[in-house]
């Protein structure tokens, strides 16, 4: 930045093998408190830029709320002294001065350090407000938490809400803006997207109606509560409306700031545009793993009507049926990443189990494998080994009965390209762990889709040389 400052920016990560490739995510809260506007909705999320295996795409949101030091830097005609009031978030400015503050800061930064601003496809990102959608996914904490945890009111706080959060209280803010940076971040390493100051949002406001928004556009939507937000208030969903203006002037608030995220433009080349165009082409005709392909069949017909106006309704036929059809191969995307999930813990369990009726196995073999008939020691020691053994069994039951069931009910090319995803998945969330069982569990899938032979032992063992 001018003056020699910085603005810290952190990845968020979103599964996806192409441009047009994106992450389905449910984003508000359920129940009719505040259903209006802040109802939980289906909503997709990608990102700007591609990483080196291809597997997935980010963007960069800021670590921080924009601070005073950093908005001086770019519209102060002279750099402004380093101190502690300098790390407060700017606030007291209205949406389109967050607007001409990000163009200032994209401007100096290409004229001063264009090399060093991520690139896609040829074409450098900037910053800029974000959306609601990658601001909510951010504050979740993306990747880096469970489906279910997710869904939570709030990110995961396991040392308490004020040691995340300055809101309304003694406890916490007391009434104060404070500075940012000093609370413990979310996981995906971004401090104070709960409480301080709301943060205003690139689109502009709309309301709720169950699965969709409305379709009337307001004012600017702020998001995350502030310093006199009540914790009981405090909320990944709480979204709000600000007018642009107030009486003759543009709308401020003391309790308004704002943070930038670093993007880059969809269209970028026009080969880009090119495979867009093509994997859009393809977009709900995935062909059914058995019986006629319907769109291939209504395509026919269109081919040999003359009436127009039944040709416009084939057309639109056509148009919603590739609709629904999409929308089905992403439910059924993410059913094949929950069996994904749930084979790769199966494995881990069969690791913990078959390692420990082995333990057990050698201990009676060696402490009863000479003691007389009706030891009662030996026979406690069968006992718990016969328990063992049974669990075990109940368990890779299950295993074979999940490697069965996702066989059967995908191809085996929907549950491919859905392995690197859920690869990712577990990655970013912390259990790098399980990435190894997923990787061996698809390997015994991927075995039982090619011969058709349910070989448990064979898979047991697999699961305990990890």
């Amino acid at each position: 930045m001018p003056c020699g400052g910085g603005m810290v920016f952190r990845k968020v990560e979103v599964p996806a093998e192409s441009p047009l490739a994106d992450y389905g995510v449910t984003l508000g809260r359920d129940g009719d408190d505040w259903g209006y506007i802040e109802y939980s909705r289906p909503a997709h999320i990608a990102g700007s830029f591609s990483n080196a295996d291809k597997s997935s795409r980010y963007y960069l949101i800021a670590k921080y709320e924009t601070t005073e030091l950093q908005y001086q830097a770019v519209h102060a005609p002279e750099c402004g002294k380093a101190g502690m009031k300098g790390l407060m978030p700017q606030v007291s400015i209205s949406w389109y001065d967050a607007v001409a503050f990000a163009n200032g800061y994209n401007l100096w930064l290409r004229e001063h350090h264009l090399q060093q601003i991520p690139w896609e496809d040829g074409n450098y990102g900037f910053v800029r407000l974000p959306t609601e959608t990658e601001w909510e996914f951010a504050a979740r904490g993306g990747l880096g938490v469970t489906q279910s945890q997710f869904r939570d009111n709030t990110f995961p706080v396991p040392e308490g809400l004020n040691q995340y959060a300055w809101y309304a209280g003694s406890a916490s803010a007391n009434g104060k803006l404070n500075l940012v940076g000093r609370l413990q971040p979310n996981p995906l390493g971004l401090h104070d997207m709960l409480g301080n100051v709301d943060e205003m949002m690139l689109e502009p406001f709309r309301l709720n109606k169950l699965d969709r928004m409305h379709g009337q556009y307001g004012g600017f939507v702020v998001r995350g509560g502030n310093y006199l937000t009540p914790a009981s208030e405090l909320r990944t969903s709480l979204r709000q409306e600000n007018n642009f203006y107030q009486d003759k002037q543009e709308y401020t608030a003391k309790t308004v700031g704002f943070r930038l995220v670093l993007v880059a433009p969809s269209l970028t080349s026009r080969e880009r545009v090119l495979a867009i165009e093509k994997d859009w082409k393809s977009l709900g005709k995935s062909k059914p793993a058995q019986g006629a392909d319907p769109m291939k069949e209504l395509e026919a017909v269109q081919a040999g009507v003359t009436d127009l106006a039944l040709k416009k309704k084939l057309q639109k036929l056509e148009a919603e049926l590739r609709a629904n059809t999409q929308t089905r191969d992403e439910q059924m995307n993410r059913a094949i990443r929950s069996n994904l999930r749930l084979g790769a813990f199966l494995c881990t369990k069969l690791q913990d189990d078959g390692k420990y009726v082995d333990l057990m196995s050698g201990l009676y073999d060696r402490h009863c494998g000479s003691a007389p008939a009706g030891d009662e020691r030996c026979l406690k020691r069968r006992e718990s080994l016969t328990n063992s053994e049974n669990l075990l069994e109940f368990t890779l039951q299950y295993y074979a009965d999940t490697v069965v069931d996702t066989g059967l009910n995908y191809g085996k090319g929907a549950i491919e390209k859905q392995v690197p995803v859920a690869d990712k998945e577990l990655g970013a969330r912390g259990v790098s762990n399980l990435k190894s069982f997923l990787k061996v569990h698809w390997q015994n899938l991927e075995q039982y889709m090619d011969n058709g032979r349910v070989s448990r032992q064979q898979w047991l063992e697999s699961c305990k040389v990890i």
